[in-house]
């Protein structure tokens, strides 16, 4: 991967992160365009680098709420902060499962694999269109809800399901706030994406060549700038504006990718 390549495919991961338009279908479409030839672990890793960039943009631009979530873990008390706490470990479970028992069938799907990424953006353009018809309520989420949120968290693994999209769309429907529901989608993604970091160091999944560490540490430095500046405001964008407009989005960018697959 050249250094061109692993710098736009970095501002593409920061700046779709924050959007339910699938930052992983996009890293997968933008490799196709430049023609990547890199095995599905090297594709895949590039791929966890960049999100761990935008997870960590998601720290500092939260820090303060992550403060609050880690203060309510060491808390005997049950106050609004252990409650959080509990759901957000909640909502981490089923993709946790999946990770772990599926871990190379998931690699293999990282290797430009774009009419499936297709098919999946349509399907996420499907949950946004539907989340954009639900009414808009003033609910918590629940500890129900945080784990079929997690669900949807977990199969929105595949390539193409945009996970803030699932989360978010899953979340409306089941009726909670739309600007709780988007808080709640972009904190519960952190400890996963550090999860799969220190799972994969210690796995010795991240022995790359010179080469290879120049292109991911561009793509790193590219996903955090640009998505430290996209969270602070693409998540308002999310919070006020119509869900059908991603939809719309969606169902054009899959439609494109299917064409173009075949």
């Amino acid at each position: 991967m050249g250094a061109l390549e692993a710098i736009v495919l970095g501002i593409i991961q920061g700046l779709t992160e924050f959007l339910p338009v699938s930052s992983s279908g996009h890293l997968e479409i933008g490799k196709a365009l430049f023609g990547d030839t890199s095995l599905p672990e090297e594709s895949l890793m590039f791929t966890v680098v960049v999100h761990f960039a935008t997870a960590l943009a998601t720290i500092v631009v939260f820090r303060k709420d992550i403060g609050l979530i880690l203060k309510g873990l060491f808390t005997s008390e049950m106050n609004d902060e252990k409650r959080f706490s509990l759901k957000i470990i909640i909502s981490m479970i089923p993709a946790a499962v999946i990770g772990v028992l599926f871990d190379k069938q998931i690699e293999a799907l990282f290797s430009g694999k774009i009419l499936l990424v297709g098919g999946m953006l349509l399907l996420t353009g499907v949950l946004l269109f539907l989340a954009d018809r639900a009414k808009n309520t003033k609910q918590k989420v629940s500890f129900t809800n945080s784990f079929i949120i997690g669900i949807a968290q977990a199969i929105a693994i595949l390539p193409g399901i945009s996970r803030s999209g699932a989360t978010i769309a899953t979340s409306v429907l089941l009726g909670v706030d739309r600007s709780r529901a988007a808080r709640f989608s972009f904190l519960m993604v952190v400890p996963l994406i550090l999860g799969k970091i220190a799972k994969d160091l210690l796995d010795g999944g991240f022995a790359f060549s010179g080469e290879q560490s120049i292109s991911l540490g561009l793509g790193f430095v590219a996903a955090f700038v640009s998505g430290f500046f996209a969270c602070q405001w693409m998540i308002a964008l999310v919070k006020k504006s119509k869900l059908v407009y991603f939809s719309i989005y969606c169902f054009v960018v899959g439609a494109i990718a299917i064409v173009v697959s075949f």
